[in-house]
C-alpha cells in the first residue's frame, strides 16, 4: 500500500502504471516538478496510509500528530536556519537549499500544481503526505545524495523502502534506464540497488522530530539513524567528471523552486 495516500495533498483515485510512466516521460522532457507528483498520485492509492497509523505507534509519534507541524514553515524561515552551528543537520540543510537554490515552498506549490481535485488540507492523512513532501530535502543531506539526476533516482530509491511509496519505484528505475543507455559500464542499477538498502536499513526517517534533529552533529545524525554511505554514487559521479549528468539530469525535482 502507497504510505503517502491521500497522494500528498487530497485523495485522489489510483491511476495506474500505465499513466506513472506518461508522467515519468513529462518529467524527462521538462524537469518541471509537478510531474513527481503525477507520479505519486498514478502509483498511489486512496485507502488511508499504513504509515499514518504506524507514526501513531511509535514513540512521540503521537504528539507530532497532534502538533501537525507544517514543516514547510519553520524550513523556510532564515532566521531559524541561520541560528544552527557548522556541522550540524540544520546548517547542512541550510547550505543545501541555498546552494542549489530550492526551497520546501517550492515543492509545496509544484504539488498544488499538479492536482486535479480539491485538497483536503485539515485532513490529518493529507498532513501526513505534506510531511513526507516536505521532508525530501533533509533525506537528501542525511543520505548524501545531490540534486542531480542520479542524485535524485537514489534519494527516490532510498525513500521507498521508507515510504511505500511504489511511485518512487517508477522513478528510480527509469533513472537507472536512462542512465545504463548513456554509459553501459557504469552500475547505474547497482547504485539505485545501494541507495534502496540504504533507506531500508535506517532507522524510520518519518517519525523524527526534525525541529530537533536539525540541532544535532550531521556525522552524529547519520550514524544514530543508520543511514549508509553512498558509495557507488560517489564513485559515478568521480567516473563523469564530477557530476552526474545522465540525461536524466532533466529529472532534477526542483523547477518550480
Amino acid at each position: 500500500m502507497n504510505a503517502i495516500s491521500p497522494p500528498m495533498e487530497g485523495a485522489q483515485p489510483k491511476r495506474g502504471l500505465g499513466e506513472a510512466w506518461r508522467a515519468f516521460r513529462r518529467l524527462r522532457e521538462t524537469g518541471d516538478t509537478k510531474h513527481v507528483f503525477e507520479i505519486m498520485r498514478a502509483m498511489g492509492s486512496n485507502k488511508p496510509p499504513k504509515g499514518y497509523e504506524r507514526l501513531l505507534a511509535t514513540p512521540g509519534g503521537g504528539r507530532l500528530a497532534y502538533d501537525r507541524v507544517e514543516l514547510s514553515q519553520p524550513f523556510g524561515d532564515d532566521a531559524w536556519l541561520d541560528s544552527f552551528a557548522p556541522g550540524t543537520v540544520g546548517a547542512a540543510y541550510r547550505e543545501f537549499i541555498r546552494k542549489n537554490n530550492i526551497s520546501a515552498a517550492g515543492l509545496a506549490e509544484a504539488a498544488r500544481r499538479s492536482m486535479t481535485a480539491e485538497p483536503q488540507f485539515k485532513h490529518p492523512h493529507t498532513w501526513y503526505g505534506r510531511r513526507i513532501r516536505d521532508i525530501h530535502d533533509v533525506w537528501h543531506v542525511l543520505s548524501g545524495y545531490n540534486t542531480d539526476g542520479l542524485g535524485e533516482g537514489c534519494v527516490v530509491a532510498f525513500s521507498y523502502p521508507q515510504t511505500k511509496a511504489l511511485g518512487f519505484v517508477i522513478i528510480a528505475l527509469g533513472v537507472a534506464r536512462l542512465g545504463k543507455k548513456l554509459r553501459p559500464d557504469l552500475p547505474f542499477y547497482a547504485c539505485i540497488r545501494q541507495a534502496y538498502d540504504n533507506g531500508k536499513n535506517a532507522k524510520w526517517l518519518i517519525a523524527e522530530d526534525y525541529e530537533a534533529l536539525f540541532a544535532e552533529d550531521l556525522q552524529a545524525a547519520r550514524k544514530r539513524l543508520n543511514i549508509g554511505e553512498p558509495t557507488l554514487y560517489r564513485q559515478i559521479v568521480k567516473d563523469l567528471g564530477g557530476e552526474a549528468q545522465i540525461g536524466a539530469a532533466q529529472m532534477a525535482l526542483r523547477q518550480a523552486a
